[in-house]
């Protein structure tokens, strides 16, 4: 998939997303509409949130990370590519990452903040076309029994087509999905977005950003490309000793020894060769 250049880039783009989400008027409001709630102040505990716990673990990094007046946590996420599967799990793991981030060595586990992960999709969601899938953990013998938790997690769809959902909701998905503006608000983030795209410092980045990209995308293709010809060479070797075999040439000890594998292992090759 080829990278956008900057002049092609929209709200739904992550770069552009988590430049206008710094806008704390627009990003309150944005939690305001999505969640459908009050929201009077906010704060950005850092100016790009990565939370990387070990060494030898998955870091994450996440679009746009908040904390409100009550001390709620949350993480806002643009998403374009559709595996579900993916996301689904995604989001267990960022709430796994940002429990850890939050409690401190020592401190009890009533002192974990409030969190809600938030991914807004570009594409339809699970099934029933709704706009908005909200999550939390229940108990499944008697549905009336919240874990309650504190954690939520939430699916929005600008491909939702039921009207279950607030109009201010539905004209913000709307806009993202590439609609004109049609309220006060989409026309403020709109002109927001104008605003950035002729930011030169932010032009500038973003160049930077895509050529990292297009290094680290050409890095894996060779990469791949030379696993692909090692996994070649492994199989031809196999396969030139299960004929030498076949033929009587060379008995199967020797043969899985010229391999490189197992007897085991030959003899499953050889079913399927």
């Amino acid at each position: 998939m080829a990278i956008k250049s900057y002049d092609e880039l929209t709200i739904k783009d992550n770069f552009i997303f988590q430049k206008i989400m710094r806008n704390k008027r627009i990003c309150m409001q944005t939690l305001e509409r999505l969640l459908n709630i009050d929201v009077k102040d906010i704060s950005y505990p850092e100016e790009e949130k990565s939370i990387n716990v070990r060494l030898d673990s998955k870091s994450i990094r996440l679009d746009v990370y908040v904390n409100d007046d009550k001390g709620s946590v949350y993480n806002i996420e643009m998403q374009t590519t559709r595996d579900m599967e993916e996301l689904i799990k995604r989001t267990r793991y960022y709430q796994a990452m940002i429990d850890i981030d939050l409690l401190e060595k020592g401190q009890s586990y009533d002192a974990l903040n409030d969190t809600f992960i938030i991914f807004i999709c570009s594409f339809e969601v699970f099934t029933g076309k709704l706009h908005k899938y909200t999550f939390k953990n229940m108990c499944m013998e008697n549905h009336g029994i919240d874990l309650d938790d504190g954690t939520t997690k939430m699916f929005l769809s600008t491909k939702g087509e039921v009207d279950n959902i607030s109009k201010p909701l539905k004209i913000f998905l709307d806009y993202v999905d590439g609609h004109a503006p049609a309220d006060e608000f989409t026309r403020e983030i709109d002109s927001e977005v104008m605003i950035a795209k002729n930011c030169d410092e932010w032009r500038r980045e973003y160049m930077t950003l895509a050529l990292e990209m297009e290094k680290e995308k050409k890095l894996s293709w060779e990469a791949g490309k030379a696993e692909g010809k090692a996994e070649g060479k492994a199989e031809g070797k196999i396969e030139m000793a299960i004929d030498l075999f076949r033929k009587g040439a060379i008995t199967e000890d020797v043969a899985a020894l010229a391999a490189g594998i197992s007897v085991e292992e030959l003899r499953k090759a050889m079913l399927v060769s």
